[in-house]
């Protein structure tokens, strides 16, 4: 489907927050309650469309993996985060939403986290963004300088990158305990650059704000630090929403308002390592986990030429939609020669369908299919209740009723196995699909050709 009638491509400002909760946001029953409201991520949730039942992949690398690709990262070799060792982040032979907003003639950007490849050549600038900014793995590697015993000899510290395409990556500065805290208002501010110069331009934008924030260590900027009174945590939120809200301006300053879609999103649950951990609101689990607090996030879309505002939805929506859908409304070319897992979305958000087009999803903690989501019902087949507890295989499936067992409590039993044949139907489909596209292996140096 192509972008409405009346309304012409958009410009699209996706903003990602890094292991926020479900629960964190005004809206979704955080904000005051988490001690520091968020006025204008409600305030852009009442602008546009709601949605209540948003998943995504269960960690960092294999959701931005599924959103960059619309493809499970299972396919991709993406399937967790990496952990050194081998050949890390996308084959050259992905396509990413970058790749493809581009050759429609996008001006793409990229600010923030990717965790999607540390080498040049698998870096954004390499990988369809005109320009980024930001750290290529993730913010627990912060830590390490000032962990006991750490030796830079032996693994360097992380860096900061700026890159523009074809251009070599230039490190700006080493992402330590300092640059984590005042990282994002660095991410607010180039994007915002971005924003002016593309709306000058008049050519249509993808931006994408992926902040680093609320991921481990969680530590605000330092002109937030003892704003809400209320501890680190709730500074940050305050933080979060401030730069939302700095973005929101600068579309409307440039007069971009009507014709932007802005997306606001997490990329996985909340974070679970104390005593930073999140809030997953009405759900159980956090990240690595199948539970829903692993993999049910806030979704917010705006764009007041299309999407009727004030709406909510609980119908289903995963992250490997965002590809097929902002490829659409785009008018860009979703590749034709491999698995695309993702469903075009583009009919649904904009009201003109009532339903999703997708009814459920697989789900994976690292390369095990842990469990899937049907409806408002869902089959584990491994027992793991947090990132640190053994995959037990279970017997038989445990099944859950999300509208009656929302915490997907084990002491409630559930006897609907009626449920278990649109279920394994979704596994079946997704296997034989294997059988004549391979998965990729994780650490697939490239070249690689399928």
């Amino acid at each position: 489907m192509a972008a409405p009638t009346g309304a012409r491509r958009p410009n699209i400002l996706f903003i990602m927050a890094d292991n926020l909760g479900y629960g964190e946001l005004g809206v979704y029953g955080g904000g005051a309650t988490r001690g520091a409201p968020t006025p204008r991520i409600d305030r852009l949730a009442a602008e546009g469309l709601r949605l209540t039942n948003m998943n995504m992949e269960p960690q960092c690398t294999p959701s931005r993996s599924s959103i960059m690709t619309g493809r499970f990262a299972i396919r991709s070799g993406t399937y967790a985060v990496p952990f050194g060792g081998v050949p890390e982040g996308l084959t050259a032979w992905e396509v990413t939403l970058g790749d493809a907003l581009s050759a429609a003639g996008y001006r793409t950007g990229l600010f923030g986290k990717w965790h999607l490849g540390s080498t040049e050549a698998r870096l954004p600038n390499n990988r369809g963004f005109d320009e980024w900014y930001g750290i290529p793995r993730t913010t627990d590697e912060a830590i390490w300088l000032d962990s006991p015993g750490y030796d830079p000899s032996i693994i360097s510290p992380e860096p900061i990158l700026e890159g523009r395409r074809g251009k070599a990556n230039r490190t700006v500065a080493t992402y330590d305990l300092d640059q984590r805290r005042i990282i994002d208002g660095e991410v607010t501010k180039r994007t915002v650059d971005f924003l002016e110069r593309a709306g000058r331009q008049g050519q249509p934008f993808l931006a994408c704000a992926f902040f680093t924030q609320p991921h481990l260590p969680t530590l605000a900027n330092p002109r937030y630090a003892g704003k809400t009174g209320n501890g680190e945590w709730a500074d940050m939120l305050a933080e979060l929403d401030d730069n939302v809200g700095t973005l929101i301006d600068t579309l409307d300053r440039l007069g971009l308002r009507e014709n932007t879609l802005v997306i606001f999103t997490s990329d996985n649950g909340g974070e679970f390592i104390k005593p930073w951990d999140g809030w997953s609101g009405p759900w159980r689990g956090q990240y690595f986990t199948a539970l829903e607090g692993g993999i049910r996030v806030p979704m917010i879309l705006r764009w007041p030429a299309a999407i009727t505002a004030g709406r909510v939805s609980n119908e289903i929506v995963h992250g490997a939609d965002i590809f097929p859908t902002l490829a659409s409304l785009a008018g860009a070319i979703v590749p034709s020669d491999r698995p695309i897992d993702g469903i075009d979305q583009s009919g649904f958000i904009t009201g003109h369908i009532a339903k999703s087009a997708r009814e459920g999803f697989p789900i994976w903690c690292g390369n095990r299919l842990q469990a899937v989501k049907w409806r408002n019902f869902k089959a584990h087949f491994y027992k793991q209740d947090t990132m640190r507890s053994t995959a037990e295989r279970r017997n038989v499936p445990f099944l859950v009723n999300l509208y009656t067992n929302p915490q997907e409590d084990e002491d409630k039993s559930w006897s609907g196995s009626w449920v278990l044949a649109p279920i394994l139907k979704i596994v079946r489909d997704f296997e034989q699909s294997t059988l004549r596209y391979p998965l990729i292996p994780m650490g697939t140096p490239d070249p690689y050709h399928p």
